[in-house]
């Protein structure tokens, strides 16, 4: 597959913004954006938190690999990756070989100050104290530091990050595969 056909991954923890970013960046691209936790609400008819108390995370996670994967396989369009599938190490394999995977970091101090607004849409959040949420934080990056493009995403507006991000891709396709005149 062409370099500029590859699907566009954006991973990192839970609502660090993949979405908000993910849109954009196939907007400016006239890709289609993927927002991967809700493809899987779409296929179950219900939230995330209402699959992991009814079928539990085991179940979610497998279901999780499966859909992944298959759309990793596709091309030209932006994913949004839920924050603990990268984490498996299929999911994570299938993007690195198949996409063009972005991390979006932020520091734990400036993620910290979002976690009110976060707290009762994600399942994995609300059975631990802040010290687990950090503990999970700092162990998920191992994963995420795996990837194609490290964005620190800190002080920076979702606009910019996208615009950053679709500048990065073009400078890289023209490098590899120049349009011809």
């Amino acid at each position: 597959m062409s370099v500029r056909q590859k699907n566009i991954v954006l991973i990192g923890f839970m609502g660090v913004g993949k979405t908000t970013i993910g849109e954009l960046v196939a907007k400016k691209l006239y890709r289609t954006f993927i927002d991967v936790d809700k493809e899987i609400e779409k296929d179950f008819g219900m939230t995330i938190p209402e699959i992991f108390e009814k079928h539990g995370e085991p179940f979610f996670r497998d279901y999780e690999k499966k859909k992944t994967c298959a759309l990793a396989e596709e091309k030209l369009k932006v994913l949004s990756i839920g924050g603990g599938a990268f984490v498996q190490p299929e999911i994570r394999q299938a993007c690195l070989d198949n996409c063009v995977v972005f991390y979006l970091d932020m520091a734990w101090e400036e993620w910290k100050e979002r976690l009110d607004m976060l707290i009762d849409s994600r399942p994995v959040l609300q059975t631990r104290d802040i010290t687990e949420i950090e503990e999970l934080f700092y162990k998920r990056q191992d994963a995420y530091s795996i990837n194609h493009s490290t964005l620190t995403i800190s002080n920076r507006s979702a606009e910019e990050v996208a615009d950053f991000i679709v500048d990065s891709l073009k400078h890289t396709w023209d490098m590899y595969e120049p349009m011809n005149d």
